[in-house]
């Protein structure tokens, strides 16, 4: 059972927001040949997606989808997010956030595990000075990775970790490959065989951008995979105890309350 329950208005937001995201990491295979696709789509797509984080969080909280109690489960689990990131990022791939996002939006639900993801690379962008035109993506990036776990069906307790350890795993992948997107169209030789050419049939635009996936990031990925896998697999059991614990201490769910008739 999701612990923090999004209402119907914030659900349309977040589902916008995640659309709006999608079609900015695949523009580079939707997008016509020309100006506004090689010069101007760029920065206006970051423009909005910083605007739609930012939309995301304000619609939920005001639609009461997270309350005072839940905005500070947020609030710590950013802040831990924030200080978990630099102990391994930047090394062989080594990413130390991963686990948490998957966990707690298996335990919380998909929206706040879209916020979640949103607020943690935010607050880690902010403490490390890493904030520049690559940080709408990666937040975004985040966002799917903890709104994916959410999402993932009902299971049994003794598959449940070995299934969100694989899920982990394959976040770990997704999160390079969407981030991959939003620097392949500016980064390569026009001249190699994997650089991006606007106008080339889908099939071979796709082609090409696997190639340089593959060339690219498969060993930082794998690294980010392994690192989520393990830590899901070995510290997954507790931490997913301890964020229901809290669940259900905080009571995230409204109190039903019986009158009798007047």
């Amino acid at each position: 059972m999701t612990a923090v329950r999004i209402p119907g208005r914030a659900r349309v937001v977040v589902a916008l927001a995640a659309f709006i995201g999608l079609v900015a990491f695949t523009w580079p295979f939707v997008v016509a040949p020309g100006k506004f696709g090689s010069s101007f789509a760029p920065p206006l797509i970051f423009g909005a997606l910083l605007v739609l984080v930012l939309a995301v969080v304000i619609a939920e909280i005001a639609a009461g989808g997270i309350d005072a109690k839940a905005l500070a489960m947020l609030g710590v689990l950013s802040a831990v997010n924030a200080g978990l990131r630099p102990l391994g990022a930047g090394t062989a791939g080594v990413e130390t956030v991963f686990f948490v996002l998957v966990l707690a939006g298996r335990v919380f639900g998909p929206g706040f595990g879209f916020t979640l993801g949103c607020t943690s690379l935010f607050a880690s962008a902010l403490l490390t000075g890493g904030v520049g035109p690559w940080m709408p993506y990666q937040m975004f990036g985040c966002a799917f990775v903890g709104l994916l776990a959410g999402l993932l069906p009902k299971l049994p307790r003794r598959w449940e970790v070995p299934v969100l350890a694989g899920y982990g795993a394959f976040s770990g992948y997704l999160f390079g490959f969407l981030l991959n997107l939003s620097f392949w169209p500016f980064s390569t030789d026009p001249n190699s065989s994997i650089a991006y050419l606007p106008g080339l049939p889908f099939t071979e635009q796709w082609h090409r951008y696997l190639l340089f996936d593959l060339a690219t990031s498969l060993g930082w990925d794998t690294g980010r995979a392994v690192t989520t896998f393990m830590a899901v697999l070995v510290v997954g059991p507790a931490v997913l105890t301890v964020f229901r614990c809290a669940a259900r201490r905080a009571n995230f769910e409204p109190t039903v309350r019986f009158e009798r008739p007047g």
